[in-house]
């Protein structure tokens, strides 16, 4: 079968997601190429959720630009889609005198990025705000803040696909030709005809690029490890803190950051490996994690973490260079109608809007863009039936006996909430997908009384048997056959 389009975008992370909603206020016919199950699978689900405020990105870069306007518009772009956000502020801590003169450089790097909300406060001060942090003072950032990277991506996905937009997943691009102003794209068995091809492919952007004639990029992967705290931890901490960065290194530095949902995340490190594809976490990393991150808030204990994961920078500079290179965006001068995004890593999440603003400059620029009268703004997500209050959740279970049923007992998730995972627009089946969207198995027991059950429904509303469920794709099975 052959699919034709105005445009492909291939990647469904943030960017890719924010590109194809953005384009869908537009008359334009549009299809997202994703070779995982699911939005997010990549780095766009695998990082600190931290809406970067600017002022740690290379004065004039093309990178420290959008981050600073894609903070400011962060909060907009959250309420329309309701999706989780909270302005926490930030705190980057100073331990010595050598500290002190790194935060007069990042300070003096805001300024001249139109970073604004940045301050010096005293140890006293830092004390006051989050008193299980130590140091001698600190900067504070009080336009930095935190989100649901998934529900993010997730919510840019669904927007865009009400407005249009088609999404095919499990479809890995394996090649890209051009004819006659017209790429034609192999991908999941399948021919998909375009204009443009976008390529907010992340880790495999360099792959992309070279799959359609432009072999000018080449990726490197730098792996960040963390540990997540268990809930009872949140008494400890209010607002992301960091340590003064040191040069040369390809993150941030070990730091703390609370999630939306009141866990604490510890890390990520960064080291570059070979492989784009190695999610593992190392013991001597671990070790190393933990250690820094009780240096910054010493009162956790190792009893404390739940679960570890790994994401992956796609950095443009290698490990002899180290540090972080610039945001490619814009037209590939080898492949007219290729339009590049390199080298998207942090603060890719931030910039996203942004970024999706420069790719419809650039399509806007060669071809007469027509809005689109009935495209649909605002999108609402899966009620948190446990935000709620006790009236509203009782006239809720007489409406939907679903929601008076727990289907996760750590988080208090329904199976309301879990029904409504399944039958998400963009048609996700596996348990991941459904654990992202309604926050089942996310809890201290991680899924140890709840999978089973998640199981059931989903064999039930599908008709399958249970050897076909899956935890994200089509190679992740959990399940061999029945026993008794």
């Amino acid at each position: 079968m052959e699919n034709y389009f105005d445009i492909v975008i291939v990647g469904a992370g943030a960017v890719g997601c924010a590109i194809a909603r953005e384009l869908s206020k537009y008359k334009l016919q549009i299809a997202v190429l994703e070779k995982e199950s699911d939005v997010a699978a990549g780095t766009s689900g695998r990082n600190s959720a931290v809406v970067h405020a600017g002022f740690n990105n290379k004065v004039g870069s093309l990178m420290a630009k959008l981050c600073v306007e894609g903070n400011l518009g962060f909060e907009k772009v959250c309420r329309e889609l309701d999706i989780p956000y909270k302005k926490t502020g930030k705190l980057v801590v100073a331990f010595d005198e050598g500290d002190i003169k790194g935060i007069e450089r990042l300070m003096d790097a805001g300024k001249k990025n139109g970073t604004p909300g940045l301050s010096y406060i005293s140890g006293e001060e830092v004390k006051r705000l989050e008193p299980h942090v130590g140091g001698i003072g600190a900067m504070l950032s009080s336009n930095t803040a935190i989100t649901n990277p998934f529900i993010y991506t997730v919510a840019l996905a669904e927007n865009a696909c009400a407005n249009g937009v088609k999404f095919y997943f499990n479809t890995e691009v394996r090649g890209i030709t051009k004819r006659e102003n017209r790429f034609r794209i192999r991908a999941g068995g399948r021919y998909y005809h375009s204009r443009y091809v976008i390529n907010a492919a992340g880790l495999y952007s360099d792959k992309v690029s070279s799959l359609a004639g432009d072999k000018s990029y080449k990726i490197y992967p730098c792996r960040g490890q963390y540990y997540i705290l268990d809930k009872r931890t949140s008494k400890y901490l209010s607002m992301p803190v960091y340590p003064v960065p040191r040069p040369g290194i390809g993150g941030l530095g070990v730091h703390l950051t609370p999630t939306i949902e009141g866990n604490i995340l510890i890390g990520p490190s960064a080291e570059y490996i070979k492989t784009k594809c190695d999610y593992g976490v190392t013991k001597d990393v671990m070790n190393q994690l933990f250690k820094e991150a009780k240096e910054l808030l010493p009162p956790i204990s190792i009893r404390d973490t739940i679960r570890n994961y790994s994401g992956i920078r796609s950095k443009l500079v290698g490990p002899k260079v180290g540090g972080f290179g610039d945001f490619v965006i814009e037209e590939s001068i080898i492949v007219p109608g290729l339009i590049q995004l390199i080298g998207i890593e942090s603060p890719g999440l931030t910039s996203s809007i942004p970024i999706s603003g420069m790719v419809r400059d650039i399509i806007g620029s060669k071809e007469d863009l027509i809005p689109k009268p009935e495209f649909i703004s605002e999108r609402r997500g899966i009620v948190e039936f446990r935000q709620l209050d006790a009236a509203e959740k009782d006239r809720l279970v007489r409406e939907c006996p679903e929601y008076g049923e727990i289907v996760c007992r750590c988080e208090h998730i329904t199976k309301k909430e879990i029904m409504d995972a399944i039958e998400n627009p963009l048609g996700v089946k596996t348990l991941a997908g459904i654990k992202y969207r309604a926050r089942a198995m996310m809890g201290r027991c991680q899924g140890g009384y709840c999978l089973t059950r998640i199981v059931e429904i989903l064999t039930r509303e599908y008709g399958v048997p249970v050897e076909e469920i899956m935890l994200r794709g089509n190679e992740s099975k959990l399940f061999t056959g029945r026993v008794k």
